[in-house]
C-alpha cells in the first residue's frame, strides 16, 4: 500500500504541528473542577488494586506520547506515572489524517508511544513509523471479542504492530427534547424539518460520510464504494447541507450540544454525549437501524524509540483491569472496556456507568452483542477512493 501524500489544496487548511495545530477552540480541555465533577462518582466508587508497578527507574523517564486529548492526563496516567517514575509528555491531535502528518514531519524516535485510530495502523506500518510487537507480551486471551485480538490492520504478514486498548460506537447523537427515541432510530432524523439549522457535524470526514453511506444502505460495504455508490453518498450528504448549522471541533461539538445550539450531531457518539449525559444534559446517542460505526483506539511503539520496554509495560497496564476501568471512565471522553477483566472490574466499582453504556452481559445495547449481530461496522478508510478524495469533497460540502 502506498503511503498517503499530504498537500495543501484550495479550501483545505494546511497541516500544522503539535499544539500549534490545536487552537484553544480545537480541543475541549476540562478544568480541574470539571474533571473532578465528571469522574467523581466513578473515582469515589473505584477502589482499585495497587498501581501496576513494573519497576522504578533511577531517574524519571519522559515518555513522548502522540494521542487524542485525554490519554496523557492525570486521570489516566497519573497513578501509573507515580508508581513507575515516568512522566508522559503528550502531544494531541484530532483525526487520523493529522496524526499521520505530524509523524511525517517529525524525526524518527520523536514519539515513544502512539495512540492510533485502528484504521490508520496500516498506514503507520507501511510508512515504517512503528515497531513490530511480540504477541506473547499481551494477554489477548482476555479480549471480549476475537476481532479485538485479530483487529484488521493491526497484523501484517503474521506480525503484530498495534494493540487495541478501547473503542466506542458512533451513531445518532441528539437532544432528547428535540428528537424522540423513535426518530433517532434512523439517520433520517437529521433531515427533520423542525431542527433545520440545528444539525451539526463533528468536523472530520470519515465518521460523517460513513454514516451517510450507511443511510444509503451500503451496510458492511460502507467504505468500499464504486463510482456510482460514492456519487450517491455525495448526493445524500449534500441534501443535508441546508439542515446544518455548523462544523465543530471537539470543544465546539461539546458546547453546542450542551447549550442547545445544536439539537442533533452527525459524526459522533457517546464519546461526547456521555460526558454531558452524566452531568444531566438532555442528550443521548444510539446505534440506529441502519447500523453504527466503531471507533477503535490502539497503542503502537514509535519506530526509533529508546523506551520500548517502558511503552510495552504501559500498554500492558492499559489492558489490565485497572487500566481498562480508567479508560472507560476517562474524563475527556468515555469508551468501552475491551477485556473480560476490565468489564468485570467496571461492573464492580462503577455499576452505574456500566449500565449506562450497556457494558453488562445480557443488555440489549451491549457493545459486544451489537457487534455479533452485525449492527456495528469498524471504521475504515476509503477502499476505492483516497483519503484526499474524501477530504476534498468534505471541504466542498462545508463551503457549499
Amino acid at each position: 500500500m502506498n503511503f498517503i501524500r499530504f498537500k495543501d489544496k484550495p479550501g483545505r487548511a494546511p497541516y500544522k504541528q503539535g499544539r500549534e495545530f490545536m487552537s484553544k477552540k480545537t480541543i475541549f480541555k476540562p478544568s480541574r473542577r470539571d474533571v473532578l465533577k465528571y469522574s467523581a462518582a466513578g473515582a469515589a466508587a473505584t477502589v482499585l488494586s495497587t498501581p501496576f508497578v513494573h519497576r522504578t527507574w533511577a531517574q524519571t523517564t519522559e515518555i513522548n506520547m502522540l494521542a487524542w486529548y485525554g490519554h496523557g492526563e492525570a486521570d489516566i496516567v497519573g497513578a501509573y506515572e507515580e508508581a513507575n517514575n515516568v512522566k508522559f509528555k503528550p502531544k494531541y491531535y484530532a483525526g487520523g489524517d493529522n496524526m499521520l502528518a505530524l509523524i511525517a514531519q517529525s524525526p524518527p524516535g520523536t514519539y515513544d508511544v502512539i495512540l492510533s485510530d485502528g484504521e490508520f495502523v496500516q498506514q503507520l506500518n507501511a510508512a515504517g513509523y512503528i515497531d513490530e510487537l511480540n504477541p506473547a507480551d499481551y494477554n489477548f486471551d482476555d479480549m471480549l471479542h476475537e476481532d479485538f485480538t485479530n483487529f484488521p490492520g493491526h497484523w501484517a504478514a503474521g506480525k503484530l504492530h498495534s494493540v487495541m486498548v478501547r473503542c466506542g460506537h458512533l451513531g445518532v447523537s441528539y437532544n432528547t427534547n428535540a428528537v424522540s427515541a423513535e426518530e433517532a432510530a434512523s439517520y433520517a432524523c437529521f433531515w427533520k424539518p423542525e431542527i433545520q439549522g440545528k444539525v451539526g457535524h463533528f468536523d472530520w470526514h470519515l465518521p460523517s460520510l460513513g454514516m451517510m453511506s450507511l443511510k444509503n444502505g451500503n451496510g458492511a460495504g460502507l467504505w468500499d464504494l464504486d463510482d456510482a455508490a460514492w456519487n450517491a453518498v455525495q448526493e445524500t450528504t449534500m441534501s443535508l447541507r441546508s439542515q446544518v448549522g455548523g462544523f465543530f471541533d471537539y470543544g465546539g461539538t461539546f458546547n453546542s450540544l450542551k447549550n442547545g445550539e445544536m439539537q442533533a450531531m452527525c459524526g459522533i457518539g457517546d464519546w461526547i454525549t456521555g460526558v454531558l449525559e452524566k452531568d444531566g444534559a438532555p442528550v443521548a446517542s444510539v446505534v440506529p437501524k441502519e447500523g453504527g460505526i466503531q471507533w477503535t483506539e490502539s497503542y503502537c511503539i514509535g519506530k526509533g524509540s529508546d523506551k520500548a520496554d517502558q511503552v510495552k509495560h504501559f500498554i500492558q497496564y492499559m489492558t489490565s483491569p485497572e487500566g481498562q476501568v480508567k479508560s472507560a471512565q476517562m474524563a475527556a471522553y468515555p469508551g468501552f472496556a475491551i477485556t473480560k477483566g476490565g468489564r468485570k472490574l467496571l461492573n464492580e466499582v462503577d455499576p452505574k456507568e456500566a449500565q449506562r453504556t450497556g457494558q453488562v452481559d445480557g443488555m440489549a445495547n451491549d457493545p459486544i452483542t451489537l457487534i455479533k449481530e452485525g449492527r456495528i461496522h469498524y471504521r475504515d478508510i476509503p477502499q476505492q477512493q483516497s483519503l484526499e478524495d474524501w477530504n476534498d469533497f468534505w471541504s466542498e460540502y462545508k463551503n457549499a
